[in-house]
């Protein structure tokens, strides 16, 4: 189970630094810790609240297999569930991933079920003496990296619909509407996320919380206010892919009424040609001109009369 945690101790000169379960057991009363939890496992809930001292309630909060973001006050400690965009290799962005945080003053819980981009450059500010320097700095940073790691996956989206704008002119409609409907999904999945992400990190701000500082608060005012641009650009998206199928529906319709106006012209034109044929042509006796060897070439000539008729009258209504 070891192998599931990294424990991090707090320096008040150099921020956090990488330490062992034995030096937490030591130490955990006079020193904050940050205790990650790599992934999430059966059991675990057992764990937190027999090892770690955590109320049931948020044992549960933080191995619940489905979460929605969300931040709410117990005792001198906050919950907060987060969610950023998956950048592992192979995964879609729009499959956002979870973290789960439980502070308090002197102690930090983070229970993740993949890898976290966010978490790991925290880590590696930690290895560089560069990481945050209080629990409060820490909630600031992890909620900042989350949000600047949306920026680039947000902005392929918003190209994406850019090209699929300037193309759906010259793209067969099966691929535009496949294309729109692909960019539909990621834009609903991503909001689905982050509308909720910035009512928690907003809920934060007006939570009577003695260990977050007046400017840590503005820090997380900044980063809610970033992720409100985000959920704006989103629904933009989502309009203009919208409107994209609206104007591809449009365009199909237009073909269509195109065809159906030609056959209409064939029609209109081919109709009396086929009626006079179709009575020359009925076996029975009387037909006139059956006998007469130039009957043929007089009937082309007068169906040919009457197809120039209807071009000039079709013409002088402006059909064609």
């Amino acid at each position: 189970m070891n192998d599931r945690f990294n424990y991090y101790c707090l320096d008040k000169n150099s921020g956090f630094n990488k330490t062992t379960r034995e030096n937490y057991e030591r130490t955990c009363v006079d020193s904050l810790y940050w205790i990650q939890i790599k992934e999430n496992f059966e059991g675990l809930s057992e764990v937190l609240s027999r090892e770690f001292k955590t109320d049931p309630h948020i044992c549960e909060s933080l191995t619940a297999e489905e979460t929605r973001p969300r931040s709410y006050l117990k005792g001198n400690g906050i919950l907060v569930i987060l969610r950023g965009v998956n950048l592992n290799p192979g995964a879609d962005p729009e499959d956002m991933v979870s973290i789960r945080l439980w502070i308090e003053p002197d102690k930090i819980i983070s229970v993740q079920n993949r890898k976290i981009m966010a978490v790991e450059d925290i880590i590696e500010s930690i290895e560089d003496n560069n990481g945050p320097c209080s629990a409060g700095e820490f909630l600031c940073e992890i909620s900042e990296r989350l949000s600047v790691r949306m920026s680039d996956p947000l902005g392929i989206i918003d190209d994406s619909i850019d090209d699929l704008e300037d193309k759906i002119t010259q793209l067969k409609s099966e691929e535009v509407r496949s294309e729109i409907s692909s960019l539909r999904r990621q834009v609903i999945a991503l909001r689905r996320y982050l509308h909720p992400q910035r009512d928690a990190l907003k809920n934060l701000l007006i939570l009577k919380i003695s260990w977050i500082s007046e400017k840590e608060k503005m820090i997380l005012r900044d980063v809610s206010d970033r992720i409100t641009r985000y959920i704006e650009d989103l629904d933009s998206g989502r309009e203009r892919t919208a409107v994209a199928r609206d104007e591809l529906d449009s365009k199909n319709r237009e073909q269509m009424n195109k065809i159906m106006y030609v056959f209409s012209i064939i029609t209109v034109v081919f109709l009396p040609l086929g009626l006079i044929t179709g009575l020359l042509g009925i076996n029975v006796g009387g037909i006139p001109g059956s006998e007469n060897s130039y009957a043929f070439y007089f009937v082309c000539l007068c169906l040919g009369v009457i197809l120039l008729i209807q071009i000039y009258i079709l013409r002088k209504i402006k059909w064609i």
